[in-house]
């Protein structure tokens, strides 16, 4: 077996700097060997409870012969220039959503990449839930007829209940609220049903709790086809199922939704109950796939760019 893949976190920015972390230190392929933040406190505080050591200089870091690749947990703000120096320096990266701030800044970090000949995946993780296979069974299959709507919720009490730092309420630093954060999950699961190329049609924010940037959101689209897309976000709902709803000219997909909260299809003879299939690989176990085999990520690069490109969109409508 070759050795394991050395990877460092940079940034303890970010909510899921730690559990992207753990990823490295409890996959057998990779180990994690240091933590980087340009905020010291921060960054000592990770490195200490994960064990590893703290890297002042990210350069130094970068410039290590014995790193193969890192997992990027900054800033949105900071994705280009730190993603684009660890791929300068022949680093393979794992990054949470968003990939960059725009779509131009994200092509060139693919593009970087490419001519670099590193892998570059970002985090998307629904997609690889067994619920979300199943979705796209149903589609395949084209069950559901002709798709006229859909809507994918998902929320979290994160700023009535005053979990989430301070920071995710900076709109430079997290290129937005809730909906460049929480609503990425959605937005790409939108996509899945109804195409990447969904078309924004309103955009309705609210600040609800008065810390500058939108606490609550819904993002109305329209697909290729006239479907239309519901996507429902926000950091203030005490308890809201994260759920998926599809319809379409022959029936009916649901996840999340009824007294069971299961999955299930509705041809007009009353909901069926779906087999759910295993996960897929997540996210960082592709990633360490597409670095052993040398495979382009091609797909979820696209996605990461649909994503992105969504965003964008819905908080320019917003604006």
């Amino acid at each position: 077996m070759s050795a394991p893949l050395r990877i460092a976190a940079l940034s303890a920015w970010h909510v899921h700097a730690e559990e992207y972390a753990r990823e490295a230190q409890q996959h057998p392929g990779t180990e994690l060997v240091a933590v980087w933040d340009e905020d010291a406190a921060r960054g000592r505080a990770l490195a200490e409870t994960l064990g590893v050591e703290f890297a002042e200089d990210l350069e130094a870091l970068l410039a290590r012969e014995d790193l193969d690749g890192v997992t990027v947990t900054t800033a949105t703000s900071e994705h280009r220039d730190v993603i684009g120096r660890a791929i300068a320096a022949g680093k393979h990266v794992f990054t949470e959503k968003l990939l960059a701030p725009t779509v131009a800044e994200g092509e060139e970090l693919i593009a970087a990449a490419r001519e670099a000949g590193v892998r570059l995946t970002v985090s998307l993780p629904r997609l690889a839930h067994g619920y979300a296979l199943a979705l796209q069974g149903v589609l395949e299959e084209g069950t559901l007829g002709r798709l006229t709507y859909s809507r994918v919720r998902l929320a979290h009490n994160g700023s009535i209940g005053d979990w989430l730092p301070a920071r995710f309420y900076d709109p430079a630093a997290a290129i937005g609220g809730a909906f460049s954060d929480l609503a990425a999950h959605p937005v790409y699961l939108t996509q899945l049903i109804l195409g990447a190329d969904v078309q924004v049609r309103s955009a309705t924010f609210t600040d609800m709790t008065g810390r500058g940037v939108e606490d609550n959101a819904v993002v109305t689209v329209t697909g290729a086809d006239g479907a239309i897309g519901v996507i429902e976000t926000g950091f203030v709902t005490p308890a809201s199922p994260f759920s998926i709803e599809v319809q379409g000219t022959k029936g009916t997909f649901q996840h999340g939704l009824g007294a069971d909260g299961g999955t299930s299809v509705d041809t007009g003879e009353g909901p069926v109950a779906l087999d759910i299939p295993a996960d897929a690989e997540n996210p960082f176990a592709q990633w360490v796939e597409a670095i052993r085999t040398g495979e382009d990520t091609t797909e979820n690069l696209e996605r990461a760019q649909a994503l992105t490109a969504l965003v964008v969109a819905a908080n320019s409508a917003a604006a």
